[in-house]
């Protein structure tokens, strides 16, 4: 099956467990990736005076990426979705942090793409409303339906 990862926001500014860097790491090392990194520009998506707070203007991925690309927000840019279709994939395996925000709205923009967005479950966390990531989760399978795991993905590449 052809297929790509594309890894949410793993990142310094967001403290993400040594667990899900190691294993996003692992899996990136086998299928084509692309990692998104959330900067903040106040100007494009205005976190500081919405929410009091702000993912950092200066960051970059801590995972290891075919292409990267940079989102001012929580969706995946326009030029990312774009990057994708190119790819030409059957599905696209998500994984990263915050599994009920910014993993969530790149679930949305590649369905709407027509890129059936497949959850790697074991390789996301939730934000701070749920860590466990199970909110996130339970959302993805009723909106998407495509869930897996990262040793369900390792057995379909051997």
């Amino acid at each position: 099956m052809r297929q790509a990862l594309l890894i949410i926001d793993i990142q310094s500014t967001f403290s993400p467990p040594e667990w899900l860097v190691d294993g996003a790491r692992a899996l990136s090392a086998m299928i084509p990736t692309i990692a998104l990194v959330e900067l903040h520009d106040e100007q494009v998506t205005p976190f500081e005076r919405q929410l009091g707070w702000h993912p950092a203007a200066q960051d970059e991925s801590l995972i290891e990426a075919d292409t990267v690309f940079i989102k001012h927000g929580y969706a995946p840019t326009v030029e990312t979705i774009a990057h994708l279709k190119q790819l030409d994939v059957e599905r696209v395996l998500v994984c990263g942090l915050q599994t009920d925000t910014c993993v969530l709205a790149a679930g949305f923009a590649l369905f709407d793409a027509g890129l059936m967005p497949t959850l790697v479950t074991d390789l996301t966390v939730g934000s701070s409303l749920d860590r466990s990531g199970q909110l996130g989760i339970d959302l993805w399978k009723h909106h998407f339906g495509q869930v897996t795991t990262r040793a369900e993905i390792m057995a379909g590449l051997l």
